[in-house]
């Protein structure tokens, strides 16, 4: 495929992403409207100009799976393109980290802690603090939020009362147990996320022998999903471009779902002022829904920006696929109400000829699949979970379920723990395959960040 093949292969808003090669570049892309087929044949469109060498390029994304993804696209367009990189913010900074430790630092580099609720969980009964699983995991990520806003934690309470923030366990005992996990974690020498972004930063900004090297090394960035950077991450991406703008992001400022840790689309939305010579360039045919649902999702947005400031910059989506039905909204009382409703629209869709496997139940988040997972069980509705555990299989609640069971049996007691089998499952009769329950994306997978990075000192203070 040459040149010209690629272009042919796009729609006219990506063909502009694609010719844009040089410079920074803003495309704002909506919901279905081929934002990585656009990048990937942007990347192997310079690369076959000879616009960049793909051994420089670096295309950042949020997730390993969007890695991948991309990374996929590009060596099927070959030329060179597969030799660019594709890389998480996390991935790329350890590696750098990893690489610069022993020459900056000395010895081997810390151990990474992958998840923050062991050494908090120690911190809490450290200071006395009983909390259960829910209200500690809450408290990971309000700790994760102020890492990212660069907020220490003597300033935590003070920063968490004037943002608004309301933690389960009050701003007074996430803020005792901030200091007291960053206390266990410098005396263990441990790094979390957090810190792996904010000690590559702070080498490139105070070794410049090191920048040096990192510049040289990549001079031609991409960022997918640019609407959901963090202040940290900015920080980093401020680094390894080094005051050069070959930059090219990528996003929707009506996407941004990670704003409670301190995700910001503002980034985004200011790119074109930061930038003044960027090319920005509007995705707006939509691949991937009807007419009819695009329609309502135009409405949406635009309600959206009119009750918020700063709506510029929003994309207003032409639907490309054919006509469907239109959609229904029901309304319920509570959130039992609202699960045993769509069961039940569930099971009759099935008993009418829909294939189960074209029927989709999507939440927001993981803790609301366990009231569906009941829903449907009651229902005699089979159905898979993509994205997340069964609410069956979670060690905790097995481990209940064990408990309960044993408890029935000392007691000789008929009770509903004869309807579970040995593995902790509710029976349900034969399976159906497809029907799914499914989250977005699974918060195991979310690599959330934030730090502070002010200087020479940071790494002693963050080791």
């Amino acid at each position: 495929m040459d040149a010209d093949d690629l272009l042919a292969a796009l729609d006219p808003e990506q063909r502009e992403v694609a010719l844009a090669t040089r410079g920074p570049v803003c495309v704002l892309a909506g919901a279905g409207t081929g934002k990585t087929r656009a990048v990937a044949y942007r990347i192997a469109y310079a690369v076959r100009g000879g616009v960049v060498n793909p051994a420089h390029v670096l295309a950042l994304t949020f997730t390993v799976r969007a890695a991948g993804e991309l990374r996929g696209r590009l060596r099927a367009l070959g030329g060179g393109a597969e030799a660019a990189r594709a890389s998480t913010f996390h991935a790329a900074a350890l590696r750098q980290l990893t690489y610069f430790w022993p020459r900056l630092i000395g010895g081997r580099p810390p151990k990474l802690v992958e998840s923050k609720l062991p050494l908090l969980r120690e911190a809490a009964t450290g200071l006395g603090v009983r909390l259960d699983g829910a209200v500690l995991a809450d408290a990971v990520t309000e700790i994760e939020w102020a890492k990212v806003c660069q907020t220490h934690p003597d300033s935590y309470v003070h920063a968490a009362t004037t943002a608004g923030r309301n933690p389960a366990a009050g701003v007074d005992v996430v803020g005792r147990l901030y200091q007291a996990y960053e206390q266990l974690r410098r005396d263990r020498q441990l790094i979390d996320f957090e810190s792996v972004l904010e000690l590559t930063a702070a080498i490139l900004f105070s070794e410049p022998a090191a920048a040096r090297e990192v510049h040289a090394a990549f001079r031609y960035f991409t960022v997918d999903e640019f609407q959901d950077v963090n202040p940290l991450q900015k920080l980093l991406l401020d680094a390894w471009l080094g005051g050069r703008d070959e930059l090219c992001v990528v996003g929707d400022p009506q996407q941004t779902i990670y704003s409670f840790t301190g995700a910001t689309a503002s980034y985004l939305r200011s790119f074109a002022r930061d930038y003044p010579a960027a090319t920005v360039v509007r995705l707006v045919r939509d691949y991937r829904s009807t007419p009819q649902v695009v329609a309502i999702a135009n409405r949406l947005a635009a309600a959206g920006s009119a009750s918020t400031a700063g709506g510029a910059g929003d994309v207003a989506l032409v639907a490309q696929r054919p006509p469907g039905p239109e959609p229904s909204v029901s309304r319920y009382p509570d959130d039992e109400a609202e699960a045993a409703g769509v069961a039940a629209e569930a099971g009759l869709l099935i008993a009418q000829g829909t294939p189960p496997q074209e029927i989709a139940i999507l939440v927001r988040m993981n803790a609301q699949l366990e009231r569906f997972e009941h829903a449907l069980a009651a229902g005699k509705v089979a159905y898979v979970v993509r994205g997340a555990e069964r609410f069956y299989e979670r060690p905790e609640v097995r481990k209940a379920l064990v408990l309960l069971r044993g408890a029935a049996r000392a007691e000789g007691a008929d009770t509903d723990a004869e309807a579970l089998d040995g593995g902790g499952r509710r029976r349900r009769g034969p399976a159906v395959p497809g029907l799914r329950a499914t989250a977005p994306g699974p918060a195991a997978h979310r690599l959330r960040v934030g730090a502070r990075a002010d200087g020479g000192d940071l790494v002693q203070r963050a080791c």
